[in-house]
């Protein structure tokens, strides 16, 4: 890290799972700062800015791995592919935000300190089969994070957010009903006002924005595993104007919700 600023920031057009089995310093990714400790995992989707924090010196005496995954090294010519691919789902922007920090249980940390330095050592020396060797050692790492972002609520109790975790319990409850802003506020007891402060500060993104980001996970996963209309889809999800339904996708995914479902069954 050395020569390192402060503050230095940069985005990449591909995707990147980055592993620390040895804490210091802290990292910026989008607008939060995190004290990089022992067993976090990162997944940080495609354009996401990812910078140095203020503890220069710290972050150099941390130890990790990075992996990145090109569009083309998936397997795709575009990026509907893997944000159609369930493995890949944490990385993608609309699942929950442009990154992920996520807590490795004590128990699972050698698993991923064996499986990262043995992916590194296949693609190094290349020998007979590593192909197939890398992609066994890369789908485990996969696996492993895709579970770990599934559990948001019970990292938030863990995380000593209560507040975030009781909201994020009621968005998953009840995302399909029509449910605001207003209907989460009243549930956790505060004002529409004061929650929208409160988890814009700790999250970056508002009560609304993560209400819709909810649905257009639902709605990516019934696209693909079910043969509902792109309407029921989308009602299904909690958008009750189909026509809108299909503008808020297509911003978020460039893609229509047709060809979405098109991408996630390889047709």
């Amino acid at each position: 890290m050395e020569g390192v600023e402060p503050g230095h920031a940069h985005s990449h057009d591909f995707l990147v799972l980055a592993y620390f089995d040895r804490g210091g310093g802290s990292l910026r990714v989008g607008t939060a700062e995190w004290a990089v400790r022992a067993g976090d995992a990162y997944v940080v989707a495609p354009g996401e800015v990812v910078g140095v924090g203020a503890d220069v010196a710290g972050l150099a005496r941390a130890r990790g791995w990075a992996v990145s995954f090109p569009a083309e090294g998936i397997g795709s010519a575009a990026l509907l592919s893997w944000r159609a691919h369930p493995l890949l789902l944490p990385f993608a922007r609309g699942a929950a935000s442009g990154a992920h920090r996520l807590r490795v249980p004590k128990e699972d940390r050698r698993s991923w300190a064996t499986h990262l330095p043995a992916l590194e050592r296949e693609l190094y020396e290349r020998r007979d089969g590593y192909g197939e060797a890398a992609v066994a050692h890369l789908s485990l790492l996969l696996v492993d994070a895709a579970r770990l972002a599934g559990d948001v609520v019970g990292d938030l109790k863990v995380s000593d957010e209560p507040l975030l975790a009781e909201v994020f319990n009621v968005i998953e409850e009840r995302f399909g009903d029509g449910i605001s802003l207003r209907d989460v506020a009243s549930a956790v007891g505060l004002t529409p006002g004061h929650l929208t402060t409160v988890v814009r500060r700790k999250t970056g993104r508002t009560v609304q924005g993560w209400i819709v980001a909810r649905r257009l996970a639902e709605s990516r996963r019934l696209l693909v595993e079910t043969n509902k209309t792109v309407a029921e889809v989308g009602s299904s999800a909690g958008f009750a104007d189909p026509v809108y339904f299909s503008r808020v996708f297509r911003r978020a995914h460039g893609t229509t919700p047709l060809r979405w479902r098109m991408a996630g069954r390889g047709s």
